[in-house]
């Protein structure tokens, strides 16, 4: 396939990566197996770290069993209801998951969902799971953004900055330059992930890092998508910059608001469990 090659100038790189990792007669998209990856590491974080959330290893399997699925069935739903035009006369290709095409903010309100219904059937303490999945959720979408890279998707306007990145338009002929967004993505989500793995040793209550998570995602994403050319939008408004917005102001005013209370590090779930 003749795809458009790829540069970063600031590195001397030009490359033309493939779509697909041919294996005999076996065809990867890399775009699915990078995302996989991603779900992987994330899943085996939270097996090393769960008892420090009061959790089993066992609850974390049952819940990335049930949970990831759901969650990437409502991230393909969400980019394809705003992409409706695209999809409705050929309604089959809304299973072409492999072409890309997943909305990271179906794909937090469907594992929200999921999560909401795991813990109240297993009967774990809500917030103390919200804590340890949106840790893993970073490293997921850290590492996930690299399958727009291959698939040459999620990149900004066009710019002049040191981070800009080449494309080859095969039609004119010509380099083009745009804002990486999905570098600007991911390197945003990995310094969310340090920072708040360290915090989350130093928690004060069980949900701590799940607000951390929505305010620092919710900041970040909301400036990054309005830098993207290909955003989903509702009526003027871009959809995903709208929700991160909203989700930055409402996280980061119950983190301030909960500065105020005194907390009892006592009463984290995973220092009851321990006492039982």
């Amino acid at each position: 396939m003749n795809y458009s090659k790829i540069s970063f100038p600031i590195f001397g790189l030009e490359i033309n990566p493939d779509r697909v990792l041919q294996l005999g007669p076996v065809q990867i998209y890399y775009y699915g197996l990078i995302i996989a990856i991603g779900l992987s590491l994330a899943a085996v974080y939270g097996l090393r770290r769960c008892k420090q959330f009061g959790l089993k290893q066992d609850d974390v399997i049952d819940g990335a069993l049930l949970i990831i699925p759901f969650a990437v069935l409502c991230a393909r739903l969400y980019y394809c209801v705003f992409q409706w035009d695209h999809y409705k006369d050929n309604l089959i290709s809304i299973f072409y998951i492999w072409e890309g095409g997943l909305a990271i903010y179906g794909g937090v309100l469907g594992a929200a969902l999921g999560i909401v219904v795991f813990s109240a059937v297993k009967k774990i303490n809500l917030p103390a799971v919200l804590d340890i999945v949106a840790l893993g959720f970073l490293i997921g979408q850290s590492i996930g953004r690299w399958g727009n890279f291959f698939n040459r998707e999620a990149f900004g306007s066009e710019t002049t900055n040191f981070l800009r990145m080449g494309l080859y338009n095969i039609t004119t002929k010509a380099w083009e330059f745009h804002h990486p967004t999905f570098l600007y993505e991911s390197l945003w989500n990995a310094a969310g992930f340090v920072a708040l793995h360290f915090l989350s040793k130093k928690r004060q209550y069980d949900g701590q890092i799940a607000l951390g998570y929505a305010a620092w995602y919710g900041l970040g994403r909301a400036m990054i998508e309005g830098l993207r050319t290909d955003s989903l939008y509702w009526g003027p408004f871009r959809v995903s910059q709208v929700l991160a917005l909203g989700s930055f102001i409402v996280a980061t005013g119950v983190l301030i608001a909960l500065t105020f209370y005194k907390h009892d590090r006592n009463k984290l779930y995973v220092n009851r469990v321990n006492k039982q």
